[in-house]
C-alpha cells in the first residue's frame, strides 16, 4: 500500500517515513502542495498524512483535489494548528481525521492503522485470496502458507500483496516497481529480481503449491502447482 506524506519539517517528515516503512508501506514524499497535486495525478494512495503550514499554501486547500482524484484515500492531517476552530475547519473541508501537533507517537499509529482499515474495507473485497495453500488475508495483510504465518521483509510483502492480489494474471514489471519503492527510490537493474528469487526460494522451501514465474521481457504471475 502507497502513502503521500506531504511534511515540509524535514526531521519529522523523515521520522514519519520510517515509521510507514516500518508498518509495510510505500511512502512518497513531498514538501509542497504543487508537489504533492503532481503525485496525485499520477500515483494511487491508501493514505495521504497533510500538513497545513506549507511553504506554498495551506494543506487543507489540496483536499478537493484529493477528493476528486482518489476518493478511496484516506487523509489524516498533522498540524500545529490544534485548535478546535482549526480542528473543525480541517474536518469540515473533508479530512477524515486531525491530529494535532505535537502528537503521541502510539496515538499516531494507531489512527494509521484505523485509516488504512477503512481504506481496505472501502477499496476492495476482503475476502482471503488462496493461491496452491498460500492465503493472503487483505483485511490484515497477513500472508500464511497452510496453517504457517509466513514472516516476510516489507518489500517482499509488498511483492507477494501484488501479485496475489492478481493471481494467475501477469503483473508487469513496472506495476511492481511502482508498488514496491516510493518517489526517490530508485532500484538497481537487478534489486527487484533479486527479491523476487528470495519468495521464490521460500514458497519451494515451504512446499506452498504456488510458483511465481518470470513471464520474459513484462514481468511476474504467481499461479498454482
Amino acid at each position: 500500500m502507497r502513502v503521500l506524506l506531504v511534511e515540509d519539517q524535514s526531521d519529522l517528515a523523515g521520522r514519519l517515513q520510517r515509521e510507514l516503512q516500518d508498518q509495510g508501506l510505500v511512502v512518497d514524499r513531498t514538501e509542497r502542495l504543487d508537489e504533492a497535486s503532481a503525485a496525485l495525478k499520477l500515483v494511487r494512495y491508501a493514505l495521504i498524512l497533510l500538513d497545513r503550514r506549507l511553504p506554498d499554501g495551506d494543506g487543507i486547500s489540496l483536499l478537493r483535489e484529493v477528493h476528486a482524484l482518489q476518493p478511496q484515500a484516506s487523509v489524516l492531517v498533522l498540524s500545529a494548528m490544534g485548535s478546535a476552530d482549526a480542528r473543525i475547519e480541517g474536518l469540515d473541508a473533508g479530512a477524515d481525521d486531525y491530529l494535532p501537533k505535537p502528537f503521541d507517537w502510539d496515538e499516531l499509529r494507531a489512527r494509521i492503522r484505523a485509516a488504512l482499515r477503512r481504506t481496505r474495507l472501502a477499496g476492495r473485497s476482503v475476502q482471503p485470496i488462496t493461491c496452491g495453500r498460500i492465503t493472503y488475508h487483505p483485511d490484515t495483510r497477513e500472508v500464511r502458507v497452510g496453517e504457517d504465518v509466513l514472516h516476510l521483509r516489507r518489500r517482499e510483502l509488498l511483492i507477494i500483496e501484488s501479485l496475489l492480489l492478481r493471481c494467475r494474471r501477469v503483473v508487469t514489471r513496472e506495476l511492481l516497481i511502482e508498488a514496491v519503492y516510493g518517489f526517490g527510490e530508485e532500484p538497481s537493474s537487478n534489486t527487484l529480481e533479486a527479491h523476487v528469487s528470495r519468495l521464490r526460494k521460500r514458497l519451494s522451501l515451504l512446499d506452498a503449491g504456488a510458483v511465481i514465474h518470470p513471464v520474459r521481457g513484462v514481468g511476474y504471475l504467481i499461479d498454482d502447482t
